[in-house]
């Protein structure tokens, strides 16, 4: 297998991006996750959209699994890292591929992802969670920022900086140690916890990503309530 670039082999890495009616921005997400070093493979997971995010994101080139319904985050999560541990049985590969999870509202600024990889790809890192050095208005969003920091706090005396960053690379070991996975979006919190708690290396990394920008209508506030609600779970039962 030949270097491709950063260290990382060709094929040694597969994207996973959950995504929900993201029609609008996937596309670019995913032509800039593909041609990362060491992607042989960009799989989105389509939870149960209603617009046009699943065949935006094959006209893209990527691989598409898609929900009936929504199940939520950490469901299209343990669906795509199904996925590829079947494709990698297929394939007969010696190693498995590592898993970088992306969200599906990036778009070009995907292209800037690769430094999560290198920590891992040199086994230097079991799991990697990205800092945005840019920064977003959050409008409310650090409610639920504040609760998990505060609850990864307690449960292991560290927090990362950005405790709900989505933007995560993990080995299949690290991954198979989490599960299962805890529900919604709880997931990033309780990834953090059951890793540490297990012994296994976790580091930050600075990469130039953007999401959209959170906005401060119903239908936001509606999904922080979510999000405050599934954070909140994942540490009740993590004490």
């Amino acid at each position: 297998m030949l270097p491709k670039g950063d260290g990382a082999l060709a094929g040694d890495i597969a994207v996973i991006i959950p995504a929900k009616n993201e029609s609008d921005r996937i596309r670019d997400t995913v032509t800039a996750a593909s041609g990362l070093p060491g992607v042989d493979l960009v799989l989105v997971v389509d939870d149960g959209s209603r617009d046009g995010t699943s065949r935006a994101a094959e006209l893209a080139g990527a691989t598409v699994m898609r929900h009936g319904r929504t199940r939520g985050k950490a469901a299209a999560m343990e669906t795509g890292a199904e996925a590829i541990r079947l494709l990698d049985r297929q394939e007969n590969r010696v190693s498995p591929r590592h898993l970088l999870f992306l969200d599906a509202d990036l778009g070009s600024s995907a292209a800037f992802a690769a430094p999560l990889t290198q920590p891992v790809t040199a086994g230097e890192a079991d799991m990697t969670i990205a800092a945005f050095t840019s920064t977003v208005k959050l409008g409310g969003h650090g409610m639920v920022v504040g609760l998990s920091g505060a609850g990864i706090r307690r449960a292991i005396g560290w927090a990362p900086a950005q405790p709900l960053n989505g933007q995560r690379c993990l080995t299949r070991a690290a991954f198979e140690a989490a599960r299962p996975l805890a529900a919604g979006f709880g997931v990033e919190t309780a990834l953090t916890i059951d890793l540490a708690r297990k012994g296994l290396r976790i580091t930050e990394v600075e990469v130039p990503l953007a999401h959209r920008a959170t906005g401060t209508d119903l239908r936001s506030q509606l999904h922080r309530a979510r999000q405050l609600a599934d954070v909140a779970r994942a540490l009740a039962t993590r004490r």
